[in-house]
């Protein structure tokens, strides 16, 4: 009863569909690969997209000790089993399945094994290890994510499976067919295709077999390659552009593909990046939006993310703080750094001048480097908050 997409589960990474950012020639986990290397990591990206089968192409071709873990499943003497066996052998490679979901018990009998090399970690999640992972976990590994599957990869990783399924009858619009349904998911697309292949003893697919399967609407843009990152580049550009309606219709487009995780990116670069000084409270507004979010889940997350968007959309703008920041780092690239004024290189200096002895908590200082003295990275937006803060200083001056 083994299924398909199990059976057929790449041994190389020549096998993998998709994901040419990461196994591709040239690319960081096949030189790992040719270099007979491997250290912790995570690999993180929507479902069905070949995390599980990286992981397991990686330590075929390099021939390691490893163990399959669960992190829901499996519990903690499970872990302590396997961390006795990677003292055994000196070194043992852990693939952790639903890491995110890892409880700190397990956690912290892992790190000081992962921490001295006895335990090479290789953990997969479907949820953004930079909101998920314990920070003492991701300080120790490298994060890579993998990138949804688009349409002409689906369809050439079907095209290699069909051969496996003896006296197939199967035409090019029925492939693509299975391939739009999947939504990104090349497991969900052979999922998809071994039920369409044992529904009918005559093996013949085609459109009308799969429609009485799988009739689910295609969504424009379902995780399916260009097209969703036109969907989230017009979220960004909606909520830039000030025009809620747009800024909300799109946020539904990104839920009912059920993209979350690139929902909450998208608001928090929105929020400081284009929404910046001109509404500061927008960053912990986006913050605690998230956070109910994820505390309720579909379909009651849509309410605070719904809020938030037209609230991000209804913000003054002002991408002030980006300019800057991007002037100073053009500026240190050309190798411009200069030395610290030494009158400020510590309070103790008599030289430095306390502001907080000052009247107005301001005193005329050069803080900057002599070389670069009088460069100006911040130029204020023209909103009302940061109007105000800018005539505040200069009064302060005065």
């Amino acid at each position: 009863m083994e299924l398909l997409a199990d059976k057929i589960r790449p041994t190389k990474l020549d096998d993998i569909i998709g994901q040419s950012h990461l196994v591709g020639k040239g690319k960081v986990l096949r030189n790992l690969v040719d270099n007979k290397k491997l250290f912790s990591l995570i690999l993180y990206g929507n479902p069905g997209i070949g995390k599980t089968s990286i992981a397991y192409a990686l330590v075929n071709e390099l021939g390691v000790r490893y163990r399959f873990l669960n992190a829901v499943v499996n519990n903690k003497s499970d872990f302590d089993q396997v961390i006795e066996e990677a003292k055994m052998y000196g070194e043992l490679v852990i693939i952790v399945d639903e890491i995110h979901r890892m409880n700190k018990d397990k956690q912290d009998i892992l790190l000081p094994y992962i921490e001295n090399g006895t335990i090479i970690l290789i953990g997969l999640t479907t949820s953004n290890p930079y909101y998920k992972i314990n920070p003492a976990i991701r300080s120790r590994v490298q994060i890579f994510e993998l990138h949804p599957l688009n349409k002409k990869e689906l369809i050439d990783g079907l095209n290699k499976t069909i051969d496996k399924l003896p006296k197939i009858k199967i035409d090019k619009e029925s492939i693509e067919k299975i391939a739009m349904l999947s939504s990104g998911d090349y497991r969900a697309a052979l999922n998809l295709l071994e039920v369409c292949y044992y529904s009918t003893k005559t093996h013949k697919i085609d459109l009308k077999l799969i429609e009485s399967i799988n009739n689910k609407p295609i969504l424009g843009g379902d995780q399916n390659g260009d097209n969703h990152y036109q969907l989230i580049s017009a979220f960004q550009k909606s909520i830039r552009g000030s025009d809620p309606d747009a800024a909300v219709y799109y946020l539904g487009r990104l839920i009912a593909i059920g993209d979350l995780d690139i929902i909450y990116r998208r608001m928090t670069v929105v929020a400081y990046e284009d929404i910046g000084l001109a509404n500061p409270s927008m960053g912990p507004k986006v913050r605690a939006a998230i956070e109910a979010a994820e505390m309720l889940g579909l379909p009651e997350a849509r309410i605070p993310l719904a809020d938030v968007v037209i609230e991000l959309a209804m913000s003054p703008k002002s991408n002030s703080g980006i300019c800057a920041i991007d002037d100073a780092l053009g500026l240190i690239e050309k190798g411009n750094t200069g030395e610290v004024p030494y009158w400020i290189n510590s309070e103790m200096n008599p030289l430095y001048k306390y502001p907080h002895n000052y009247p107005k908590h301001w005193v005329e200082q050069q803080y900057l480097p002599d070389n670069i003295k009088n460069a100006k990275f911040y130029k204020p937006g023209n909103n009302k908050y940061e109007m105000t803060l800018d005539n505040g200083i200069k009064e302060m001056k005065k």
